[in-house]
């Protein structure tokens, strides 16, 4: 049976919302026992050794000469105090990491300044491959936009027969889950029944993405060769995604192919930043990266191709003991799939240079901030995980780096506490003139001005040496340099982000390193779903959340400044940054401030001149869905009004699971009181809360019980 497509009834199509089962065992892995013999055997691989001699190596030289200066300028006395020790060692720590980061980028630039020409298009495939988009409380209008586009995308190649589409659904609140069923059907009708579009949303959201990838695997995955995983703000051509099937084919020992996701579609202030450095200096340290750890890569969780019975064999996560942050189901899976189908013996890797990757950015500091905690606590978990037997010791750095970035901030916080104290002790703290132990001269601390400056010159050049590696590709690149407006404004915008970047550094240091503090004291950041439009955040919770480091910054600036002129001086950067948090909060999600330097010319990139066809195609399908109005509808109602849309709806609930005796479902059963006491739709709507809709919803004998309520 079939109804006209309009916002408010959705279509029904004959086709099941799920091909039949074809389960694929997946169990958990032992983290603390590993045999060779339990992996993949494949073909022996030569492994990038002088990559990983010179990163490593060169690192390790340039922070042993750092070391050595800043032990130079702290003990020009002939001796030095516990507190200029504690600064040597937290210099030599914080600089071993933007080290590391130069000798890769450098690595990647090396690289790039010798061109490859594009390889040839693949052939014709003979592998089945599942394109997932997992989805949580999502705004349908975007996620199915891009499913069609991608689909469309595809089948221009030619080889769309290959390629399957799953919308894998998490979502917790009642208008997201039936705005998406709605889409899905009516995209399953305007398409047709052959269009290979499925539709499965789960009643628990165990595990979160990595359970809802996991579900998937272990009931359908039996059915595909490969999976090629997708985030919800993902985009990627029809080519982009036939090479990678095409370059999974090719090599039988690859587990997982990374593609390099450029950033799109982004206008607020700080979005376009983020946009621009990714298309710029993005590459750049991608292909570093891809050299150096060759076969034992990394994965990013999506935008990337994945055997799906290597998968399955081998990606099953444990929970960690204990309770989280540092317990529970593992934060952030990717890291650790990637590690255990690499302890298997099957290659991960990335093909940075793989055009058609595209993702999205959020709009704002403060939404980057929430999703930054997430991330932080899924890293420091990383802790427990290090250690498991069996993994490569590439994967194991690839551990250490993450923990190393969250760590970085309150090394650096600490670092600069430490110099004010110094500063300060230098200027009020008189000198011992009879210490306990004899000595021909007093003991204070005493610094190499001309040295220091010279080392915090380099430090800076090492810091800011991947951005320059960028924009000298980007200027030696006509079709970039052309994009971005020009020679003149292409230096100009990186000049722009610089800035902008080394003022919001602080303010991100203060922010990371209060996720830190808060994960050490056992706190969790739960799983919010993410802002992905362009809109500004109200002026008091901006206010609400930076008025301590605007604080912080004057109290540091005045103490510094009463110290001494040049320790303010020194500090200014940080000072600055942190004083003008809440107008740089504010201004990074205002869409005019990034519209206005769009027609400037600034901070353009290739993509954004020229947009991808795949995004243009989408945008506009997003507009045609918005137009439905499903995402703006109240469930409830909808199902309530629309007999279709309720049996279809009850034909897509899984089985009921069995409840054990004694155990009484609350939301379920105080939904079931109030559906018996409304006598409207309306006033069910405004009675249930949100989890007595979703457990209502989920019951056959209650939504029954709503469709006998009054319109």
């Amino acid at each position: 049976m079939a109804v006209s497509l309009d916002p408010v009834t959705p279509v029904a199509s004959p086709a099941p919302p799920v091909p039949p089962e074809a389960p694929l065992a997946m169990p958990v892995q032992d983290l603390r026992r590993w045999s060779p013999s339990l992996g993949h055997r494949g073909a022996s691989y030569p492994s990038p050794r002088l990559a990983r001699l010179f990163v490593f190596g060169a690192a390790a030289l340039m922070t042993a000469y750092g070391a050595f200066e800043m032990y130079e300028v702290v003990t020009v006395a002939g001796s030095a105090t516990w507190l200029q020790l504690l600064l040597l060692l937290l210099f030599t720590l914080n600089f071993s990491w933007i080290a590391l980061a130069f000798t890769s980028a450098l690595l990647g630039f090396g690289a790039l300044l010798r061109r490859r020409p594009p390889a040839p298009a693949p052939g014709p495939l003979t592998s089945r491959t599942a394109v997932v988009m997992p989805v949580y409380n999502e705004a349908t209008a975007r996620t199915f936009a891009a499913v069609e586009a991608i689909r469309e995308s595809i089948e221009a190649t030619g080889q769309g027969a290959r390629f399957d589409y799953w919308v894998l659904s998490d979502s917790t609140q009642a208008d997201a889950w039936v705005a998406e069923e709605r889409a899905f059907l009516a995209l399953r009708e305007k398409l047709g029944p052959e269009i290979r579009l499925y539709y499965r949303h789960r009643p628990k959201n165990h595990h979160r993405k990595a359970g809802n990838i996991a579900d998937f695997v272990t009931r359908w995955g039996g059915h595909y060769d490969h999976m090629l995983v997708l985030d919800a703000d993902s985009l990627m051509s029809g080519d982009c995604v036939v090479r990678l099937a095409a370059a999974m084919e090719a090599d039988p020992d690859a587990g997982i192919i990374q593609s390099l996701p450029l950033i799109i579609n982004r206008n607020t202030l700080f979005a376009r930043v983020q946009q621009f450095a990714a298309r710029i200096y993005g590459p750049v340290i991608a292909t570093g990266l891809a050299l150096w750890s060759g076969r034992d890569g990394n994965y990013w969780g999506h935008n990337a191709i994945i055997r799906t019975k290597a998968f399955a064999a081998h990606c099953g996560l444990p929970d960690l003991p204990g309770k989280p942050p540092f317990g529970g189901h593992v934060l952030s899976h990717d890291f650790v799939e990637a590690a255990l189908i690499r302890r298997a013996g099957w290659g991960v890797y990335m093909i940075p240079d793989l055009g058609g990757s595209y993702e999205e950015s959020p709009p704002s500091l403060i939404d980057i901030a929430v999703r930054d905690r997430r991330w932080a606590q899924g890293n420091l978990q990383h802790a427990r995980i290090i250690g498991a037997a069996g993994l490569k010791l590439p994967s194991r750095q690839h551990f250490a780096t993450g923990i190393a970035g969250y760590v970085a901030s309150p090394l650096w916080a600490a670092q600069l506490v430490v110099g004010v104290a110094l500063a300060l002790q230098t200027a009020y703290i008189r000198p011992e003139y009879f210490p306990s132990e004899f000595r021909l001269y007093p003991v204070w601390p005493r610094f190499d001005p001309v040295r220091a400056l010279q080392l915090f010159g380099i430090t800076m050049g090492i810091l800011l040496a991947p951005k320059l590696f960028g924009l000298i590709l980007g200027l030696l690149d006509g079709r970039v340099r052309r994009a971005s407006g020009g020679a003149l404004r292409l230096v100009l915008s990186g000049l722009i982000e610089t800035l902008l970047s080394a003022l919001i550094a602080p303010i991100a240091m203060l922010i990371q390193s209060g996720s830190v503090v808060q994960i050490l004291l056992g706190r969790d950041t739960g799983w919010n779903p993410q802002r992905r439009d362009d809109g500004s955040i109200p002026f008091r919770d901006i206010v609400r959340r930076h008025r301590w480091h605007t604080i912080l910054g004057l109290v540091s600036g005045a103490a510094a400044f009463a110290i001494a002129t040049s320790l303010f001086l020194w500090m200014s950067p940080t000072i600055l940054g942190l004083v003008l948090a809440i107008p740089i909060s504010w201004a990074s999600g205002q869409l005019a401030w990034g519209l206005a330097l769009k027609r400037l010319g600034l901070l353009m990139t290739p993509e954004e001149r020229e947009p991808p066809p795949v995004a243009v195609r989408a945008k506009a399908l997003e507009a045609e869905n918005a137009a439905r109005g499903f995402d703006d509808s109240d469930a409830i109602t909808a199902i309530q009004a629309d007999p279709t849309l309720r049996e279809i709806h009850l034909a897509m609930l899984p089985p009921p699971a069995a409840r054990p005796r004694g155990r009484i479902d609350a939301e379920r059963t105080l939904a079931e009181a109030k559906l018996a006491e409304a006598v409207s739709a309306a006033e069910a709507a405004e009675w249930l809360t949100p989890k007595e809709r979703i457990a209502a919803l989920h019951d056959p004998r209650l939504v029954e019980k709503l469709a006998e309520l009054r319109g």
